[in-house]
């Protein structure tokens, strides 16, 4: 058994675009498999989409899976006296760890539609029952919603992945203003976006234009790091296994590879800054 400690809020990083097809569920179980396999950091995945998508990259049959993110929420929102274990699923690395979700997961605002302003810190409070980790990382639905809302306040920061398309930019431009919206209306005033990471680069002009546009409108935040098309990722996922378990040596793995120091490395810097 793991003892339970609480999270530390720093380490709470929602990966979030509200826009579908921006990579997010991909750099989650990426970064995720490579801070716990290469860096030996302690690790929780919580996948709150209903498509279910990072549980079964990852190996875990989402479909006959019979505690879910449905219930890590719904658990907190009822606040039983003696609550049941939260929904995690060791991995297969031993630092990595999972709360898979499934379509159930688009029960939760029907459920918690009587309970008001409960139904937006159940992440939040449910964490504080976890086990110690080192990050927790969340992948946000693709759209906003009372969940998108609890990962956004359960989060001390975002990472923004965005194709290198012209719709993404508006992607880009909502969450900002989401943003925005949840520091002043819900009192997050810590929330920031501290990586954004441009993705599904291609050698087009289109492509140059935008990632001079995200340069410019995030200067501090935008990565090093560009990701392009690899079709060793999609075979890795069609195999439920991450790059770093498929092709470790690839050109793909060094992105993620990449992107995941970067997020180390911007740590303490924004520590110092608070």
């Amino acid at each position: 058994p793991i003892a339970v400690a609480s999270v530390d809020a720093d380490g709470r990083i929602a990966f979030i675009n509200e826009k579908g097809g921006s990579c997010k569920t991909t750099l989650v179980s990426s970064v995720g498999d490579y801070l716990a396999r290469e860096r030996g950091k302690r690790v929780l995945l919580i996948d709150l989409d209903a498509q279910g998508q990072l549980g079964k990259v990852l190996g875990v049959d989402v479909g006959a899976a019979r505690r879910t993110a449905l219930n890590l929420l719904l658990d907190s929102l009822l606040g039983e006296e003696t609550r049941p274990a939260l929904p995690i699923i060791r991995a297969r690395h031993p630092n990595l760890d999972i709360i898979p979700s499934n379509k159930s997961l688009a029960l939760f605002p029907q459920e918690a539609a009587g309970y008001r302003g409960e139904q937006n810190h159940c992440l939040r409070d449910a964490l504080e029952r976890a086990p110690a980790y080192d990050f927790v990382l969340f992948d946000a639905p693709p759209s906003f919603g009372v969940v998108t809302l609890n990962a956004l306040l359960a989060a001390s920061e975002i990472v923004l992945p965005v194709p290198l398309t012209y719709l993404a930019l508006d992607g880009a431009a909502e969450l900002v203003r989401t943003v925005e919206m949840v520091r002043t209306r819900f009192a997050h005033p810590a929330l920031e976006i501290s990586l954004v990471v441009p993705t599904f680069h291609r050698n087009t002009r289109m492509a140059a234009e935008i990632l001079e546009k995200l340069r410019l409108h995030f200067p501090k935040q935008i990565a090093q790091t560009v990701l392009g098309y690899s079709v060793l990722i999609d075979e890795a996922q069609s195999r439920a296994k991450t790059i770093f378990e498929y092709a470790p040596r690839s050109t793909a793995a060094r992105w993620m590879a990449a992107v995941a120091d970067e997020l180390i490395a911007r740590e303490p810097a924004r520590r110092s800054e608070e």
